[in-house]
């Protein structure tokens, strides 16, 4: 598999090409991005972890694979690696082919620009409609955060907000009333943005990230637990303690984007101790 590196005085970024799937991000070798120890990593299949491009769509798809086909297609480089001191970016490039309009006939240019700037990983998505249809997506950026034990990890920034919660049935919509919100089970919510900011504590060796974005109103928390994690056989049951999902995204109403028109979005983590 075919990796680029990002590379600052103080920070180190490593992306996988299949997927557009950041594996790595460290400041000052402190480790953020959570990657499962058997994810499979020969081009075959979605990589466990990281940050997997969901596009075109967010979960299950009428059109094909659940979370579309960006997170299982090789992107190509259209800019960088650029390094320098106190910052380091490069694009990555996914476009339609023939194997793409045979699931999804739809004509597009992705860019997705992944920067790293002091201790903040910047990530750009900027979308081109260059067919004559209109196109409809739902997208997230799937991260999964590197933390010392889920169940003492929080998560502030979501009091107020309405949330679907796909472990119950018919998925009911919910008012979180909570400051800080923490796992104790199976978690699987989308929170119905957009929010200010989002902040994750209980990173290792007393990290902590501030999430903000724009056009990805979303707020996606995801964890399987022991007994779904031990069913999937890229995860295990060794590995749901040491990550939680915290996801952006345009995640429940379709984006639309004009023929010759586009559309664009940046999510920020910001890490601090």
């Amino acid at each position: 598999m075919e990796y680029v590196e990002l590379k600052t005085d103080n920070a180190f970024c490593k992306i996988a090409k299949f997927g557009a799937t950041l594996v790595d991000w460290k400041v000052d070798s402190n480790p953020v991005i959570f990657v499962s120890p058997n994810a499979v990593l020969d081009g075959k299949k979605a990589i466990r972890g990281g940050i997997p491009v969901c596009f075109p769509s967010f979960g299950p798809w009428s059109y094909g694979a659940q979370h579309g086909f960006a997170r299982t297609s090789t992107w190509q480089v259209a800019e960088g690696p650029s390094n320098s001191g106190d910052e380091s970016s490069v694009v990555l490039r996914l476009e339609d082919t023939e194997e793409t309009r045979k699931i999804w006939n739809f004509k597009f240019t992705l860019d997705y620009k992944i920067k790293i700037h002091g201790s903040t990983l910047i990530l750009d998505l900027d979308l081109k409609n260059v067919g004559d249809e209109e196109i409809s997506f739902t997208n997230a950026l799937h991260t999964y955060f590197c933390v010392d034990n889920v169940e003492k990890a929080s998560v502030t920034g979501l009091k107020g907000l309405d949330y679907l919660d796909k472990t119950l049935p018919d998925t009911p919509k919910l008012k979180e009333d909570r400051d800080q919100v923490t796992l104790s089970g199976w978690t699987d919510r989308v929170y119905l943005g957009p929010t200010d900011a989002v902040n994750i504590q209980g990173l290792p060796n007393g990290g902590k990230v501030k999430l903000t974005s724009t056009n990805l109103p979303d707020t996606v928390i995801w964890n399987p637990w022991n007994e779904k994690a031990a069913a999937m056989s890229d995860l295990g049951a060794e590995s749901w303690p040491r990550f939680i999902c915290v996801e952006a995204g345009g995640c429940v109403e379709p984006i639309k984007v004009a023929s010759g028109a586009g559309w664009q979005a940046t999510h920020r983590v910001e890490y601090s101790k």
